[in-house]
């Protein structure tokens, strides 16, 4: 079983078509050798971006210790901002406190590029994550924390390297103990 970012499929024609009159009305050929081929590769790559299949995400076991903090750091994902269409990356932490079950390792990854590989925000792509997580393993005990550069900031306006951190802490994750400890683990796993 598969599950799709979002079941969504591009119009690949238009989307190439598109590309030949944004070419066009930059004041470039399209029919030079250079971008002959750009429409078609900026069409593949928006393909490949939106239509992005994240294979099975809901893998679970039954938990060996209940109230055990798990936590996976340092898992890279790049999307586009929604405001300017332009790429981010995320370096994504994500921690739950098992309960009934475990979530297969894989399934951290599958999750966040799911959730990336679309149009968003930094702060809607970790409160996604976090209530996916949260259907998935049945508790609201959820941490997800992203740090990332935005090339609408970097490369474009103020012209300013940063890292735009931000979180989506539920159930005991509110709590002073359980957020510090997440936060431990991130600086240890980094």
């Amino acid at each position: 079983m598969s599950d799709s970012t979002n079941g969504k499929k591009i119009d690949h024609a238009r989307v190439k078509a598109l590309t030949t009159e944004l070419l066009e009305a930059l004041g470039e050929d399209p029919t030079r050798e250079g971008l002959v081929e750009t429409p078609r590769r900026i069409a593949d790559f928006w393909r490949e971006f939106i239509e992005y299949d994240t294979g099975k995400i809901d893998t679970t076991f039954d938990a060996v210790k209940h109230n055990q903090m798990v936590a996976v750091t340092g898992m890279k994902v790049w999307s586009m901002c929604e405001h300017h269409m332009l790429p981010f990356w995320c370096d994504v932490s994500i921690a739950y406190i098992a309960e009934d079950k475990v979530l297969g390792l894989s399934k951290f990854a599958r999750i966040a590029h799911k959730h990336a590989h679309k149009l968003t925000l930094q702060e809607q792509l970790v409160s996604d994550i976090a209530n996916e997580l949260k259907d998935i393993l049945g508790t609201e005990n959820i941490a997800v924390m992203a740090k990332g550069e935005h090339l609408c900031m970097t490369m474009r306006g103020i012209k300013t390297p940063h890292r735009m951190i931000s979180t989506a802490l539920s159930g005991k994750f509110h709590q002073s103990e359980q957020r510090m400890e997440f936060l431990r683990m991130i600086d240890a796993g980094i």
